[in-house]
């Protein structure tokens, strides 16, 4: 008689196994939750390459900090805050650097939906060009809080946890950051009426999707710069 597939193993278990030494547990939690931090980090810094590197930060940081998991919060929302900082770090660094701003047709043809970006008409990527500009704008914080709440829709109380905040401080950092938007999105929303295009929602399906990520011929999936977050280098 044949015997029943087992269970898949939880996050937590394949944390602990990753912490107790076995080599491909790290690289399978990876697969299951790189299109969700992929997404988040693209969205929240605005450049393939800038969110391929954060994402990779991210895993290698986890990768090394596993042992300190004490289960408080779920694995998926660790994971997450780990990439968030990663992020903010990034665009805190680049602030004190001053660098130039990325091509924004480049941000838009990465931000937008694969089918958008193909057959969008001009007026509604000049829109989503100028959402992206005014994003740009906002603090690191309060850009954090609004990618998560609004485009990835996430909870706020699930966000507060990933960003290790109080759910106050999140609601303010969204009302502050919607605020400051909220001349352009009347703008926006009168030129979506003018050209026939509705509004868009809160982005809720994750689409910004990962490629596979390359096995190492000799390490498998442990090492996490195996398993770099899509968009990497070419």
């Amino acid at each position: 008689m044949a015997s029943e597939p087992s269970e898949p193993l939880s996050d937590s278990d394949l944390l602990a196994r990753h912490v107790a030494g076995e080599p491909d547990a790290f690289g399978e939690l990876v697969r299951r939750h790189r299109d969700r931090l992929w997404a988040v980090a693209l969205r929240t810094l605005g450049d393939r390459e800038e969110a391929a590197d954060a994402v990779q930060d991210a895993l290698v940081s986890a990768f090394r900090a596993a042992h300190t998991f004490r289960g408080q919060s779920a694995v998926t929302t660790w994971l997450h805050r780990i990439t968030v900082n990663a992020c903010l770090d990034r665009v805190r660094k680049a602030a004190t650097r001053k660098t130039s701003p990325v091509d924004d047709t480049e941000r838009l043809e990465q931000l937008l939906e694969p089918h958008e970006s193909a057959e969008a008409p001009a007026e509604r990527q000049d829109l989503h060009r100028e959402l992206l500009a005014a994003l740009g704008t906002l603090p690191a914080e309060q850009r954090a809080a609004l990618v998560l709440v609004d485009m990835q829709g996430y909870p706020v109380a699930e966000a507060a946890r990933i960003l290790d905040v109080p759910t106050g401080t999140v609601k303010s950092r969204c009302a502050r950051g919607r605020a400051r938007l909220a001349p352009l999105l009347v703008h926006l929303r009168s030129e979506g009426r003018e050209t026939g295009e509705l509004s868009p929602g809160r982005n809720r399906t994750q689409r910004a999707s990962v490629p596979p990520a390359s096995e190492p011929s000799d390490t498998g999936t442990s090492d996490p710069a195996g398993v770099k977050g899509g968009g990497g280098h070419t």
